[in-house]
């Protein structure tokens, strides 16, 4: 080697070259003014989790944390981790713009990219300054993509990050997320977590309707999973008449986005960037009109129940209304195969079947594989009234494919369920019988397999 050559072995952060340290990007100051606040020694700061050393380097600057170095610092001091930060002259925008991205990834359905993206800004220092929305919206996109259990941990942490930096809004939203999360799961703390977040909601001034329309379907929802079907109905019309005001935003969204285009174009920044605001805030309320569409579609669901079929078809044809146009059409489908129900129930059959590939077109265009299966379902139970059993047969074979990919047990075995008694009443009883076993291996997944092995068992024991 040469005497003017570097050493190889040198790593490479002993290099003259000046690198940019990892971590967390932290206001100058902050963390030694929180320890000395709280009345902590180096040693306590760190206590169970980074030594003092390691706390001296943070404070001095020669070192940033990891995010989860950070929270535990801002826990043993009772800061919120926005206390902590100072974000890069020029990462405000960029940071807040990923985390527009991620809302409208969120909004769109489109969860994977929304769980790559929102993975990814959690990693990031420049976006840790917004951690409770990224949660918040990662939460959502991972209920949405069908794995609860890691929305979990992600909610309480946001909830945890509302509260202390005092955003009722969002702290309301987060609790709502997690009654859903609740419900859905079957805990007993769906009721009381609904509650909870109107609560918030409502000692907010001004009430944020969106956000008390979204609370009040949730706790509808929990009411429908606890068969309380009045308190159900009840809070679902309280939604609808929270909700009702969405109508007519589009053409003042619409009107706000020329503007801010218009400004831009003459120069004009800020006045361009305030109306942007303005239609970005109207466009948000526009998106609860599907919220509102799905508390109206669920209401007449419960209608249709009862057999109030007129008042559930007036919610239904608005519920048409509120989903129609590209920027609301992800509530569509749910409400088509509500009228295809309504019409099965009228004794409707041709509307029924109109509507019902109505719903499938929508869903398959929109990647709505529940409801792709869903309408197939209603298919083949139409095709089974106009008693055409090739393509009974070829729904549901459909149906159950779809459910099978998806992984959704429950409506499985219904759909094996409602099969096997069409089956049964067109005298295919072996076929039928398969059906009624498919469904329980469907609710109870390893309970066939076991019961046959038990029967092999004894068997070779009779034979010896």
């Amino acid at each position: 080697m040469t005497s003017g050559s570097p050493d190889a072995s040198v790593a490479p952060d002993a290099q003259p070259k000046r690198r940019r340290l990892p971590g967390i990007n932290l206001r100058p100051g902050a963390v030694k003014q929180a320890r000395v606040e709280a009345g902590l020694s180096l040693a306590q700061l760190g206590k169970g989790h980074v030594t003092a050393p390691a706390i001296y380097l943070i404070e001095t600057g020669r070192t940033r944390p990891s995010l989860p170095t950070l929270e535990h610092i801002a826990r043993r001091t009772g800061k919120p981790v926005e206390f902590f930060l100072a974000e890069p002259v020029g990462a405000a925008d960029d940071a807040q713009a990923s985390l527009l991205e991620l809302e409208v990834l969120v909004a769109d359905g489109r969860n994977e990219d929304a769980i790559a993206l929102g993975s990814s800004l959690l990693d990031r220092g420049t976006s840790a300054f917004r951690l409770g929305r990224i949660r918040y919206f990662l939460a959502q996109a991972y209920i949405g993509s069908a794995q609860p259990e890691r929305a979990s941990a992600l909610l309480a942490d946001a909830r945890t990050h509302f509260e202390a930096v005092d955003d009722g809004v969002m702290l309301a939203e987060c609790i709502g997320a997690q009654a859903a999360l609740a419900t859905s799961l079957q805990s007993k703390d769906a009721l009381a977590l609904a509650h909870k977040a109107l609560e918030v909601c409502r000692s907010l001034k001004p009430v944020p309707p969106s956000t008390e329309a979204r609370l009040l379907g949730i706790l509808a929802a929990v009411h429908v999973a606890n068969r309380e079907w009045d308190e159900a109905i009840d809070a679902y019309r309280q939604a609808i008449d929270v909700g009702g005001s969405v109508f007519e935003l589009r053409r003042a969204a619409r009107a706000y986005s020329a503007l801010g285009v218009a400004n831009h174009e003459t120069g004009q920044v800020e006045a361009a960037a305030r109306y942007a605001m303005r239609a970005v805030a109207l466009l948000d309320v526009l998106r609860d009109r599907v919220s509102l569409a799905r508390a109206e579609n669920s209401l007449a669901q419960l209608l249709i129940t009862r057999g109030d079929f007129a008042a559930a078809r007036e919610l239904l044809e608005r519920g048409l209304e509120l989903t129609s146009g590209p920027d609301a059409e992800s509530g569509r489908s749910n409400v088509l195969l509500s009228l295809a129900d309504l019409a099965t129930q009228e004794g409707n059959v041709d509307e029924a079947y109109d509507r019902a590939r109505e719903a499938l077109a929508v869903a398959d265009r929109l990647e709505e594989g529940a409801n792709v299966a869903e309408a197939h379902v209603w298919l083949g139970r139409i095709a089974d009234r106009r008693d055409e059993p090739d393509e009974v047969d070829r729904e549901f074979e459909l149906a159950i494919g779809g459910f099978e990919a998806m992984g959704m047990h429950e409506r499985l075995l219904q759909c094996h369920g409602i099969y096997a008694e069409i089956l049964e009443r067109r005298g295919e009883l072996a076929k039928a019988y398969v059906h009624m076993k498919e469904a329980l291996q469907a609710s109870r997944p390893g309970l066939l397999r076991r019961e046959q092995e038990r029967l092999q068992e004894e068997g070779r024991l009779n034979t010896a």
